[in-house]
């Protein structure tokens, strides 16, 4: 890593130690100090004509080429979105509005990011689309022969949506094999691949998708710029009427700022991705996993895939016997992790991805998640397991 790479992000260094990269990554320096001239100095509206335009426009186009490089895409192919629920929304909205089709068929499955899941049951509520939820195994993947079976249904339009790697546990989809397999019906392809882009190498033509999202705030860029990948030739309803902004698709004058954020962070995470940074990251994870377990033997319990191959490099999801997620980590504010459980009005549930899973009830109320990144250190792990491991033997 270069010096520039390891200067922390402001605030970074001060509060307890960040393993929740996986909700969010601080926004690395060098995408904002690229993105902050496109909030001053070069205001212009990148369609107009005049010359107060010229750099903005050029910047965008910058930043789609930079977006397209990371994914394996074309620039034209790039369409620029507010957030990845919104890039999800425009891929499984548009493409089944945009058949036209009096029978539609939209296929996701069971451990995919709430925007997915809601906007599949918005679409059957709204507009009579046939929604299939497809199951995982105890891993959380999805069986090639469960979508093999769900495609015959006769639909005139069929759209299949399945995540790269999942937010919780990192398990990586065969997105490979499933979309093979749904174009040989002739479906149409989605992956949210928001956890995955910048961690593993991400690439359009060898996952065979027709639509993938990408999110900057998982990627080290602010939240509030994303993208679609919409391969040439696919047809989608816009999201947003009006001008012809993004292909018609997402209509409204770009916010070329986070679009240089964005392009900017997807260059730096093409270089991470190229330079085998998700080696160092891994090595930590598994420190960090092996040192919980040789503190607390027998107690702690990997949710997910264990094969390198199948979770993403930087990511662990655990239970311990005997403790509750929420409780452990009240007790270690030095510590910021997520919980596998979802509190509504101050009552626990178990996360909704074990629950697809068949993690019992109290396994998944006793997950942590951990998630590491860009700035996670040996010092970090060095912190975080005794403070975790006090808490669970209070």
């Amino acid at each position: 890593m270069t010096d520039e790479a390891r200067r922390l992000p402001p605030g970074l260094g001060t509060g307890p130690v960040y393993l929740d990269y996986n909700a969010t990554t601080p926004v690395d320096p060098r995408v904002a100090e690229a993105a902050l001239p496109y909030w001053t100095g070069f205001f212009g509206n990148p369609s107009s004509e005049h010359s107060y335009a010229g750099e903005p426009r050029r910047a965008l186009g910058a930043a789609r080429a930079q977006v397209a490089d990371l994914v394996g895409a074309r620039p034209e192919e790039v369409v620029f979105t507010g957030s990845g629920s919104e890039a999800n929304l425009l891929a499984l909205r548009g493409a089944v509005l945009a058949a036209g089709a009096p029978r539609t068929h939209l296929i996701v499955q069971a451990t995919e990011h709430p925007s997915v899941l809601g906007t599949a049951r918005a679409l059957e509520r709204l507009h009579g689309t046939l929604v299939t939820v497809l199951p995982v195994d105890h891993h959380g993947l999805v069986a090639p022969d469960a979508l093999a079976a769900a495609l015959r249904t006769g639909a005139d339009r069929t759209v299949v949506s399945v995540m790269a790697a999942n937010n919780e546990t990192g398990a990586l989809q065969p997105v490979t094999e499933l979309a093979g397999l749904a174009h040989r019906h002739g479906a149409i392809v989605h992956c949210d691949a928001a956890q995955a882009c910048g961690k593993i190498a991400v690439d359009v033509g060898r996952l065979g998708v027709d639509l993938l999202t990408v999110v900057g705030h998982k990627m080290y860029a602010p939240r509030g710029a994303a993208a679609l990948f919409v391969r040439d030739g696919v047809a989608l309803e816009p999201a947003v009427y009006g001008g012809g902004q993004e292909r018609g698709l997402r209509a409204g004058t770009e916010n070329v700022a986070l679009a240089v954020a964005l392009g900017t962070a997807a260059g730096l995470a093409a270089d991470d991705v190229a330079a085998g940074a998700a080696h160092r990251i891994a090595a930590l994870r598994d420190e960090l996993h092996r040192r919980l377990d040789a503190a607390l033997p027998g107690r702690v319990h990997l949710n997910g895939p264990a094969a390198a191959g199948l979770r993403l490099p930087n990511t662990l999801n655990v239970s311990i016997d005997g403790t509750r997620g929420h409780h452990l980590l009240a007790a270690t504010p030095g510590v910021a992790a997520s919980t596998g459980s979802a509190c509504h009005s101050g009552v626990h549930a178990p996360s909704p991805v074990l629950t697809a899973m068949g993690t019992g009830r109290d396994r998944a109320l006793a997950a942590i998640r951990v998630s590491l990144g860009r700035w996670s250190t040996p010092a970090d792990v060095d912190a975080a397991v005794p403070a975790l491991v006090s808490a669970a033997t209070a």
